[in-house]
């Protein structure tokens, strides 16, 4: 069935209208959707409607809500992947397959070793330009929501946003002793024993991966200094495109997600 996002605002007690012009183009020029035929419609914060069109006009396409529910597509826990930017090319793929896998925000970080350098206009740009990878890959794999990708931020920035998440981690090379399962699986662990949480409002987790050349030591100890856990994702050394996406599908395997 079909996935659309739309903005709460348009969603009434009965019917919800799509007003979009790129939208309202794609259902009825694209698709060739008509009256009668249905589709679900997320409102991108918390629920999705299955909804039928009930009316086509000239400014907007009329859904009948047939029913309501919370999403059954995303994860309880919310995951932030703290991304060193990484060459060309490379973030666009660690966006969308990210986004398959779960992830609820992606913040851009500079790093002393990142190969692009902050400049706040190319920063928007980049943004921008992510955050439509983000949607695509979003609409493509039925989440719920679009994940946010947010303004690149240097790496200072980054580690004091981090008091704010249960638990974050850093996949490390240097780290040899720790795996990350010996750190997610307590936490894991505490958190199911408190029953199920629903989509969204289980624990908040920052992910910290590293440039192409690997975060500095005074990057690390940063980190481990703002309570970021260290670990190994095992005897191999993963490209910063793969480590990602990597370490998302590890946590929600250790969450059974």
């Amino acid at each position: 069935m079909r996935r659309f996002f739309v903005e709460p605002s348009a969603i009434g007690e009965t019917h919800i209208a799509i007003r979009e012009p790129s939208d309202r183009n794609h259902i009825k020029n694209v698709l060739r959707m008509g009256v009668g035929d249905e589709a679900m419609l997320s409102d991108g914060t918390a629920f999705e409607y299955h909804a039928r069109i009930s009316e086509i006009l000239p400014d907007n396409i009329l859904f009948e809500i047939l029913d309501k529910q919370g999403f059954g597509s995303e994860p309880s826990v919310r995951i932030t992947l703290f991304q060193a930017i990484p060459k060309q090319g490379k973030m666009e793929v660690m966006i969308q397959k990210s986004v398959e896998l779960g992830v609820h925000t992606i913040a851009p970080v500079y790093t002393a070793r990142s190969v692009p350098k902050g400049n706040i206009d190319n920063a928007i740009v980049k943004r921008d330009r992510w955050q439509r990878v983000a949607a695509e890959a979003g609409k493509q794999c039925r989440r719920g929501i679009i994940p946010m990708v947010e303004t690149p931020i240097p790496m200072g920035e980054a580690v004091v946003k981090l008091a704010g998440y249960d638990l974050s981690i850093f996949p490390y090379e240097n780290e040899e002793d720790v795996t990350i399962r010996a750190v997610l699986a307590p936490v894991a662990a505490e958190w199911k024993s408190r029953g199920p949480a629903p989509a969204g409002e289980g624990a908040r987790i920052a992910v910290f991966i590293g440039p192409e050349g690997g975060i500095s030591d005074e990057e690390a100890a940063a980190l481990i200094h703002a309570g970021a856990k260290p670990c190994s994702l095992g005897r191999r050394i993963l490209r910063t495109e793969t480590a990602g996406p990597a370490t998302i599908a590890m946590l929600m395997y250790e969450w059974e997600l």
